[in-house]
Order: structure tokens, then sequence, then C-alpha cells
């Protein structure tokens, strides 16, 4: 393993204030200094849907602040290497709202996250996304908790 470079610190610093100040603490008024205006994102809405700006950013980030008002990113593990950083964290938070199209149902949500973001010049500017979308929408109860393909991986029906 190499050392960290002073680069890849400061890329994880960057990483690591976008999650306790956009998400945790809710200071959506960052975005514009943390991201550059023409930042490229793939997978917040379908897996490899890419969206360009933050606007289609602002907007994904209001529908899940709205469902889940309490939303709290823990950040588990976090990598970086050269210009990109890589998290592995949990969304935590409330549904109390119904912006997932879906009535809030007061219930807890748990779920996986993967991002892997590219900075340059102190911004993200390219980042891609893997949000436990099918989980959400299990855990508010949206899709049923049991049925064809809750044994899919283990062979159990």
């Amino acid at each position: 393993m190499h050392p960290a470079s002073a680069q890849e610190t400061e890329n994880k610093a960057l990483i690591r204030r976008w999650f306790e100040e956009v998400w945790n603490a809710g200071r959506i008024e960052l975005v514009d200094e943390l991201r550059a205006p023409d930042s490229v994102s793939t997978g917040l809405v379908e897996r490899d849907s890419e969206s360009r700006g933050n606007a289609p950013f602002i907007a994904f980030y209001n529908n899940l602040r709205q469902a889940f008002p309490d939303l709290q990113v823990h950040i588990e593990d976090m990598l970086a290497e050269g210009d990109r950083v890589a998290v592995r964290a949990t969304f935590e938070g409330t549904h109390m709202g119904d912006a997932l199209g879906v009535a809030a149902t007061g219930r807890r949500i748990n779920v996986a996250c993967i991002a892997i973001a590219r900075v340059e010049g102190g911004r993200i500017v390219q980042g891609w996304n893997s949000l436990d979308q099918l989980g959400i929408l299990h855990q508010i109860g949206a899709l049923p908790e049991k049925g064809a393909a809750a044994g899919f991986f283990t062979g159990r029906s």
C-alpha cells in the first residue's frame, strides 16, 4: 500500500465534508461550492442514468431529504487513489414525507451506498453512485417484504 499523497488526503477531506455538511447538516447551499457546475453524476435515479450539472443532483437530494428529513449518512470506509475517492456508506432516516410517491409511513430505513467521486481543482467533477433504492422501497413498505425474490440468492423461498 502506498502512502497517501497530499492530493489524496485533500480529496478525502472534501468528500468527508460533502457527506457531513451537505448531507448530514442539510447545507444544500454548499453544492455549488463543492461540485463543479458541469459535474456529471451517474446512478442518481437509475443505475446507468447520467445527469449533468448541479440541478439534477439538487432535485435528487431534495426528494430524499423531503422523504427522510432526518437523513444521516454514516461513512463506513473511504479510500483514495489519484483523483478518485471511494466511499462505502450507510443512509439512515425516518420516512416522514411523500416525496418518493409513497405516503409517509414513519418507518426507519438503513441502506447501503457506494459512491466514487472524481475530484479536480478542489471540487467534485464526476460521481458514480449506487444507493440501495430497492432496499429503501422494501423498508418503507412500498414493496412486499417477502416474495419470489426473497430466496433468489439463498435458494430458499
